[in-house]
């Protein structure tokens, strides 16, 4: 998996859990609604900046949005 996929089911998962819409947390964050979608499906990258002001939004840390599905092989 990518590093821009993983981040993108990342976000979305946690958004999700969060029970956000991509506008409220967009509007939350302080970036663009488009901007949200587009990297949800991983048309864009995000700056660390960015990536902290989503993390700090959805209650996780930046890391937690980079970080892979751990495998049953413990990839």
């Amino acid at each position: 998996m990518e590093i821009r996929e993983v981040l993108a089911a990342n976000i979305r998962r946690y958004r999700r859990t969060a029970g956000l819409s991509q506008e409220e947390l967009a509007l939350r964050a302080g970036v663009d609604r488009t901007y949200v979608s587009a990297i949800e499906r991983c048309r864009y990258s995000a700056s660390v900046d960015v990536l902290d002001r989503i993390a700090r939004e959805l209650g996780v840390e930046a890391a937690a949005l980079l970080t892979r599905p751990s495998t049953e092989f413990g990839e």
